[in-house]
């Protein structure tokens, strides 16, 4: 990256568009900003993190020769700042370390952490030991005051989503697909107390990184949302994960198999892993078609398969 110019991954630039004038103008103005916070905090700047999809992030170096990462979101997708209240409630346990900030314009300077989980080569039965691991390191208790993202409003969201973007995209999937991922929403609405805590919200693979020096192997999760939610929620992301893998055989086999091993490590509840799994992978499915990103279809069709599946 130059002080001229920015790479911004095609996923971010996508997204940024797909929110008309307000993204257009972040757009826009972002060069500028980067700039104006290397210039404020002493950073050197240095190449932009491909593997972004929601912000513009890029490695940095601070005077004092640390190296660290700045990410910049875009305006409006957080807006109970529930990212920034959770690495900062972590204070670096199961999170990257927050060392600047800045509230006004998205702006985060975070430890630099090594190669995302995704890139490890690793097969997705080891990819999940250390999700668990790292959200079993990561959970927590909400601190005292702070009030975030409750379950039962996680649910409605989805739900909502749901309901819309299946009708805008012209119905790609099956209503019996829909009506399960409502009933579901509706089953997680009710029972978010139950073993709630605060939690990561989106914990795939490209979310967390290895951590560098480390004697045995030990990651750090980036980019949480911040939610009071179950754990099951947490674990459920991993059900939306690699659909490639659940058609190459029987998806509701292979997606019971999955689930019930998130539910061996963690000692959680398949049922809820399932449910919450479901509701993801619909909503996942209908934004990533709706924004053009690949590999809608394929989340799509494992739950229409799952569609016919009651929950473990």
């Amino acid at each position: 990256m130059t002080r001229t110019g920015l790479e911004i991954p095609e996923p971010v630039r996508r997204k940024a568009l797909a929110e008309g004038r307000v993204g257009e103008a972040w757009l826009a103005g972002l060069v500028g900003t980067v700039l104006d916070l290397a210039d404020e905090w002493g950073l050197s700047l240095g190449r932009t993190l491909a593997g972004s999809t929601e912000a513009f992030v890029a490695e940095v170096m601070t005077a004092d020769r640390r190296p660290a990462v700045l990410k910049v979101d875009r305006p409006g997708r957080d807006p109970s700042a529930g990212e920034l209240r959770t690495l900062l409630a972590a204070q670096g346990r199961g999170y990257a370390e927050v060392y600047a900030y800045d509230r006004a314009c998205g702006a985060i300077l975070l430890e630099r952490l090594g190669p995302q989980l995704a890139e490890l080569g690793l097969s997705i039965s080891d990819k999940l030991a250390i999700l668990c691991a790292t959200l079993q390191e990561a959970w927590t208790i909400p601190p005292e005051g702070e009030r975030f993202v409750t379950g039962a409003e996680k649910a409605e969201g989805l739900a909502r989503f749901i309901e819309v973007t299946w009708l805008e995209t012209g119905r790609p999937c099956s209503e019996q697909t829909i009506e399960r991922a409502l009933a579901y929403a509706e089953s997680r609405r009710r029972a978010f107390e139950e073993d709630a805590v605060l939690a990561h919200g989106d914990a795939h693979c490209w979310n967390v990184l290895l951590v560098p020096g480390s004697r045995l192997p030990r990651f750090k999760f980036v980019d949480p949302d911040g939610l009071f939610i179950e754990r099951a929620y947490d674990l459920g992301i991993s059900m939306r994960e690699w659909a490639e893998d659940l058609l190459a055989g029987d998806p509701v086999v292979l997606g019971l198999r999955r689930c019930q091993r998130l539910a061996d490590l963690t000692s959680v509840n398949p049922g809820p892993i399932w449910e919450w799994g479901f509701v993801e992978r619909v909503s996942t499915g209908l934004l990533n078609l709706r924004v053009g990103l690949d590999g809608a279809r394929e989340m799509l069709a494992v739950a229409d398969a799952w569609a016919k599946q009651s929950p473990p």
